[in-house]
């Protein structure tokens, strides 16, 4: 028992929309061909839609709905009109949906009870028992923003109705889609408050952790000058998003270090999009097979001794 908790490991994935399809090629290496085996899982946002299936070695069948999922899986009220300008997705305001929702008396401009219904059609009352049986722990994030607080939910504490509701707060990118309201308080995107929960695992007893961060590692990209009111706040969520997932790793890396915990971090090794709340079969497809051959690579440097990010994807 005491050898068990001294060689706990972790599994941490980060929010990050479609990106989420990469982490899941990340993971199926790891899982699969690398035979890992993990105690803990933490997600937060989408990072929080995959956990449960990993707990339980559902890798094929978690592949299959992120490599399946569009829009209309996601919104209700979807929010957004993409179109293509210059050979680029262009988004802007889907203005009917929006007056549509605060006509409703609804407080974002859209809803995102279709991602609730997939939830609960594939996180099974089965798969959380045996997730509770087999002593998993299952953690996802949320953003409480009533009392100012990052709230991190357990599996082995919920109920399975509160724990799908969780994982819908935690994925919930307001003011685009829904708010969860819950217990007298109003939650959302846990991406909000801790974007990689790291310095979690840790505080829950792992002494290794593989943690997926759906983002370059340094920072390769210019955005292109907002167009509208609806992209220029996409742009300024992307911008604070992108420094809380920074203070997460090094907080994160300190934390490891103090403790002595081996942590390993996987990073996109491109800007995969600047968009990550649009949903496209054919572009996630491309993502998962990306991260799962980008760890494999990664797996190589650390046998052969050679740089990954110098191969020509």
């Amino acid at each position: 028992m005491n050898e068990d908790q001294h060689n706990k490991k972790a599994l941490v994935i980060s929010g990050g929309g479609s990106k989420g399809a990469f982490a899941g090629g990340v993971v199926e290496f790891l899982m699969k061909e690398k035979q890992k085996d993990y105690d803990l899982f933490l997600g937060t946002s989408t990072g929080s839609l995959m956990v449960s299936h990993l707990a339980v070695g559902m890798v094929d069948e978690l592949k299959m709905l992120y490599t399946n999922v569009n829009q209309r899986s996601i919104f209700s009220n979807n929010p957004f009109k993409i179109k293509m300008v210059h050979g680029v997705k262009v988004i802007s305001i889907r203005h009917r949906n929006t007056f549509w929702n605060f006509l409703n008396g609804r407080k974002t401009f859209g809803e995102s009870k279709n991602l609730r219904k997939l939830i609960r059609a594939n996180v099974t009352p089965k798969m959380y028992e045996i997730i509770r049986e087999q002593n998993k722990e299952v953690v996802v994030t949320v953003s409480n923003l009533t009392a100012n607080e990052i709230e991190y939910k357990a599996i082995s504490e919920c109920s399975y109705e509160d724990f799908c509701d969780w994982i819908w707060g935690s994925c919930n990118y307001v003011p685009f889609m829904s708010l969860l309201e819950k217990d007298y308080c109003q939650y959302a995107d846990g991406g909000f408050g801790c974007l990689v929960p790291i310095r979690e695992a840790i505080l829950r007893g792992a002494k290794e952790v593989d943690a997926i961060i759906l983002e370059t590692e340094v920072n390769q990209i210019n955005r292109m000058p907002s167009k509208n009111p609806f992209s220029l706040m996409l742009d300024v969520f992307g911008f604070m998003l992108e420094h809380v997932e920074k203070h997460n790793v090094t907080i994160g890396k300190l934390s490891a270090k103090h403790k002595d915990v081996k942590l390993n971090l996987y990073y996109t090794p491109t800007v995969l999009t600047t968009n990550s709340l649009i949903f496209d079969k054919k572009q996630m497809t491309g993502w998962w097979k990306q991260g799962y051959d980008y760890a494999k690579m990664k797996d190589l440097a650390l046998t052969n001794d050679f740089r990954p990010d110098l191969i020509d994807k």
